[in-house]
């Protein structure tokens, strides 16, 4: 019979493929449970596991395979506490991700409703705010157009709203709020309600992901945001050509002025390719997206392909993720969210090093 002292060394040492820290740094290690033939290990993981899962599972298998090859290893992975109660907003949310361009007509929500959608298609559960209210266009991405929030009455007494929800993702926008020929006609003080009333007004629940499809620039709805959601971090999206390069750098400077981590650049409709070719057409320009994350020291997190596929999805309320994740552009975007998920992971990890200090004066 294998001894735990055995399996520890076996397995200590293996690393966390996101985090690059041994399990027993991680103290990942919560207990080993051995019988005559089987062998039953459980992990505690740095959140969001679901990416990582697999990848653990079979580091620790191979490992313990060398020390016995008939006996029948169980790998039981759960998240490592992450409290968010202590929040104010949104305390049943455990990563806040916002979704930003500098400029407008970058394809910022396309982008936004295919994170959402990959990261729910690993299991994650995931809720997006349609910030924009000038211009919302989740409810169109998701096809529900014509929909409502449902009202709830809460234990107090108050009344709130429920998030709409298609294809397992919780979805709330003005534009449920709205008919489609409505006009937004609000500025400064109202905007900035309007916007809060998204995420204070809306019983979201627990979820592991909630995506904020931010407006494009760098105003109230950006500032309102920043002090008073305790954003995870932020990716912003561009297309490859100089003069949305401007305003990019206005955006991540933004963030980084209020201590939000920038988590990557998304370059957007990067080239065109027709149906059956392999040539590209640079329309917009080239790399950028690279330029300005060599300029920014911000990681280019992947280029998106331009598809007619792609934009039918989006007019049609399907996210190319869903739509056909063997395209071009549903390779990259599922590229794209693995290394937001790493980088959240590795965020969330750096916070949990960090000691909570308690002043009493």
């Amino acid at each position: 019979m294998l001894l735990e002292k055995d399996i520890l060394n076996s397995i200590s040492n293996i690393k966390d493929p996101d985090l690059g820290v041994s399990l027993s740094e991680l103290d990942a290690i919560d207990k080993i449970e051995i019988s005559e033939d089987t062998v039953q290990i459980k992990l505690k993981l740095v959140q969001p596991i679901y990416w990582v899962v697999n990848r653990i599972n079979d580091l620790l298998i191979a490992e313990l395979r060398k020390l016995d090859s008939k006996v029948k290893f169980e790998i039981l992975i759960t998240e490592q506490p992450f409290n968010t109660q202590d929040r104010e907003v949104l305390p049943g949310v455990k990563n806040l991700i916002a979704v930003s361009s500098g400029k407008g007509g970058v394809g910022k929500s396309s982008i936004a409703s295919n994170i959402a959608a990959a990261l729910s298609k690993k299991g994650a559960r995931v809720g997006i705010i349609d910030a924009d209210i000038y211009g919302p266009s989740q409810p169109t991405m998701f096809g529900l157009k014509n929909a409502q929030m449902e009202s709830v009455k809460m234990p107090d007494g108050k009344v709130k709203a429920r998030p709409s929800t298609k294809y397992g993702i919780q979805i709330a926008s003005m534009g449920f709020l709205m008919k489609q020929s409505d006009a937004a006609i609000v500025r400064g003080p109202m905007l900035a309600g309007y916007f809060s009333m998204l995420f204070e007004q809306i019983v979201w629940g627990n979820l592991d992901f909630l995506i904020f499809d931010l407006p494009p620039g760098t105003g109230d709805i950006q500032l309102t945001l920043t002090q008073k959601i305790p954003l995870t971090g932020a990716v912003t999206v561009t297309t490859p050509q100089e003069i949305a390069l401007a305003d990019v750098r206005r955006s991540i400077a933004m963030f980084n002025k209020v201590n939000v981590e920038n988590i990557g650049i998304i370059e957007n409709m990067s080239w065109f390719s027709p149906v059956g070719h392999d040539e590209k057409y640079y329309i917009f320009g080239k790399d950028g997206g690279k330029m300005i994350s060599e300029e920014t020291n911000v990681e280019l997190l992947g280029q998106v392909p331009l598809s007619i596929q792609m934009r039918e999805g989006n007019d049609g309320g399907m996210p190319e993720v869903l739509r056909d994740e063997d395209s071009e552009q549903s390779k990259e975007l599922l590229s794209i969210t693995d290394k937001i998920v790493s980088k959240v992971r590795n965020i969330n990890y750096e916070k949990s090093k960090t000691p909570e200090v308690e002043i009493n004066i």
